[in-house]
């Protein structure tokens, strides 16, 4: 799957999740599905997407939503990324990501300006529409 390299020709256009996460910010702005300025409004973001989709789980749940929203606020507090993967029923994969920007791991600009002149990273939130796999 070259195309989840972002050295991939194929990356910006391909539906499949990059490899690092902060790679995300290479992709076009469409992508982004919501910004914030701060972590709180992330957590009920998060909690939204991913009951969208639980109940398509191929496998059972490893972690619950509490310690898994809680481990995602702890990280989104220190600006770094949160990247929540899941396999789905019918050989779907979904990606919801929350992308820091500035990026502590990857020096790629930021795709819109940030929201609030107040805090300095921008929490750039990615569509999490499932993609399909390929081998």
């Amino acid at each position: 799957m070259a195309e989840r390299h972002a050295e991939s020709p194929h990356f910006i256009d391909s539906p499949l999740p990059p490899i690092e996460v902060g790679d995300w910010l290479l992709k076009p702005a469409t992508r982004i599905a919501e910004t914030f300025s701060s972590p709180s409004p992330v957590a009920d973001w998060l909690v939204r997407e991913y009951l969208q989709v639980h109940k398509s789980f191929l496998l059972p749940v490893r972690m619950k939503l509490k310690h898994r929203l809680d481990f995602a606020m702890t990280l989104l507090s220190r600006a770094m990324d949160v990247q929540w993967n899941e396999w789905l029923k019918g050989g779907m994969f979904i990606s919801i990501a929350v992308v820091c920007c500035p990026n502590r791991h990857v020096p790629h600009a930021c795709p819109l300006r940030p929201v609030s002149a107040t805090y300095s990273e921008t929490i750039y939130v990615q569509d999490t529409t499932p993609g399909e796999t390929r081998e």
